[in-house]
């Protein structure tokens, strides 16, 4: 497969200090409750991520990209997530895209160009489609029914997908499906991703996301029908030693650390929608802020706590990669399951401490309650996490 040749460097190295990301948050906020409200593509928000750079943070150097590393992919999406978790998805799923072409170059030339050349203009999303209406998450098993038929001149892509992600503000859609080959082993498929440019002849959206939490991030079906695309455009997923074929997210990988990153963000965001009402909330049979009594203060490093445990889990466990420790990488799986149930907790603390105004959406942390809850929805699932680490202490007890 023909990929694209190294042309001269077009993306500048996004500024990460603190003070850079905070001002980013702070843009991609102050139109987060708008969007939760009206579930259009949160636009404002991905042209501030855009402005910074930090859709292209992951490009490779061989490029033009600063080829940015997972702890670094992490900070900027706890930003984002921290002003809006619809944005910080959508634009995991974009920066995962980019990271995956540079590490294992695979997209067709053409393609490639097309999509950075449009980066550099504008925001330019990409996303993974491949859960499907029937078969569900293929993380817990199964093949797709989506189907990619081989022509002569290319493959013709049919199928229902489910939670695509971006919607159709997507540039360009990696889809997961079943190859059809004239001379292929029916009983033996190959299954793979096959790139599709966003406005193929052939592609419909339904509109089918009206969720309880990121609810901008458009996660609705796509059905796509006798899309054509080159025969370069099909790339296929290897199989196991035993001739399986298994799915890269049924077990947690340092790639995949983006999705509990923006949800550490949002547990940062509650934390500070507590701390402001706190500071803000005088009643009138107390006469001072309840920001100062001994109970709303411990309330407050409660929620601390359990932000500050989910980030030392995941920039740890991270660090713990990067120094090449292998021992984490069957833990990795648990680490996102730790991390899901400290953010979650955060949140749900901040609420019920408030009471009635933690729930009304007049106030931030309903919203960031709602948004939060999705963490458990990205694989590997807690069920699967506790009885694969079981069975690994069980069957093979750590030294």
């Amino acid at each position: 497969m023909t990929t694209t040749e190294t042309p001269p460097r077009t993306f500048g190295v996004p500024d990460l200090s603190p003070a850079a990301l905070a001002a980013v948050t702070d843009e991609v906020g102050a139109t987060a409750a708008q969007y939760d409200r009206t579930a259009d593509i949160p636009w404002a928000g991905l042209q501030a991520a855009h402005r910074a750079g930090l859709l292209t943070a992951t490009v490779g150097t061989r490029y033009g990209g600063p080829g940015l590393g997972q702890r670094a992919v992490a900070r900027i999406l706890t930003a984002l997530g921290e002003g809006d978790p619809s944005v910080a998805l959508i634009a995991a799923n974009s920066l995962m895209s980019h990271a995956a072409q540079d590490a294992h170059p695979h997209w067709p030339a053409a393609y490639y160009e097309d999509l950075l050349r449009r980066s550099h203009e504008a925001p330019a999303l990409v996303n993974a489609i491949r859960a499907e209406p029937e078969l569900g998450a293929p993380a817990r098993g199964g093949l797709p029914a989506t189907t990619a038929t081989r022509r002569p001149d290319g493959w013709v892509v049919d199928g229902h997908k489910a939670y695509a992600t971006g919607g159709a503000a997507l540039a360009y859609h990696v889809v997961w499906a079943t190859a059809v080959e004239p001379d292929g082993d029916p009983e033996r498929p190959r299954v793979g991703h096959v790139i599709v440019p966003a406005d193929r002849p052939g592609i419909t959206w339904l509109e089918t996301w009206d969720h309880l939490g990121l609810r901008a991030s458009n996660t609705h079906d796509v059905v796509y029908d006798g899309v054509t695309v080159p025969l370069g455009a099909f790339v296929e997923i290897p199989r196991g030693a035993d001739g399986v074929y298994r799915d890269p997210a049924a077990v947690a990988g340092p790639a995949s650390f983006g999705h509990p990153a923006l949800y550490v963000g949002v547990a940062r965001a509650a934390r500070r929608a507590f701390a402001d009402y706190a500071r803000n909330r005088v009643p009138a049979a107390l006469g001072h802020p309840i920001a100062q009594t001994d109970r709303i203060r411990s309330v407050a490093g409660e929620i601390d706590l359990l932000v500050v445990q989910a980030e030392t889990l995941l920039h740890g466990a991270l660090l713990r990669v990067e120094a090449g420790e292998e021992s984490i990488l069957p833990e990795l799986s648990a680490v996102k399951v730790a991390i899901a149930r400290s953010v979650i907790a955060a949140a749900q603390t901040a609420v019920a401490a408030l009471g009635n105004p933690g729930l009304s959406r007049h106030h931030p942390l309903e919203r960031h309650l709602r948004d939060v809850l999705c963490i458990r929805v990205h694989p590997p699932q807690e069920d699967t996490v506790l009885l694969a680490g079981g069975r690994r202490v069980l069957d093979h007890p750590p030294r």
